[in-house]
């Protein structure tokens, strides 16, 4: 018996954004691989990170986005923002609060997700479910067989 190629139920992608040198790469790091560092390379364009968590019983996977700081966002803007929008805004540094801020977070996504004011459909909820596994090594079950002599 093969292992599914999908260990949890949905994705949750988010974006951390702020000016240059503030510690999105470090915030990044210490979430996804559980270390604190003090110091992390500039961003050049944009990485990512992942890690699955466990919310409300479901695994979720949550995708992380690290800009390359060119955005001018205040703590009292992101406040601001997070209480016009009916959201938390959750101060998280030097290695404080990183797992509570994201945690909390995918909390209040799966929520939204089960009270019907999150729309899995649209692309910019920033949420998917989880892929299909593919069956018998085609992408559906309405895939045509390959040719002879196709290698597609």
């Amino acid at each position: 018996m093969t292992a599914a190629p999908y260990n949890y139920s949905y994705i949750f992608k988010y974006i951390i954004i702020g000016d240059m040198g503030v510690g999105k790469s470090c915030l990044l790091h210490q979430f996804t691989e559980k270390k604190f560092m003090a110091d992390c390379p500039h961003t050049i364009g944009v990485e990512f990170g992942t890690r699955i968590m466990e919310v409300h019983g479901q695994k979720v996977k949550l995708q992380i986005w690290d800009t390359a700081g060119q955005e001018d966002v205040t703590y009292e803007e992101a406040k601001q923002f997070a209480e016009e929008n009916g959201e938390k805004c959750i101060y998280a540094s030097l290695g404080e609060n990183v797992e509570e801020a994201f945690l909390e977070a995918a909390k209040r996504i799966y929520q939204n997700i089960q009270d019907g004011s999150l729309d899995l459909n649209a692309a910019e909820s920033g949420v998917q479910h989880k892929p299909s596994a593919p069956q018998g090594g085609r992408l559906n079950a309405d895939s045509q067989p390959a040719k002879d002599g196709c290698s597609c």
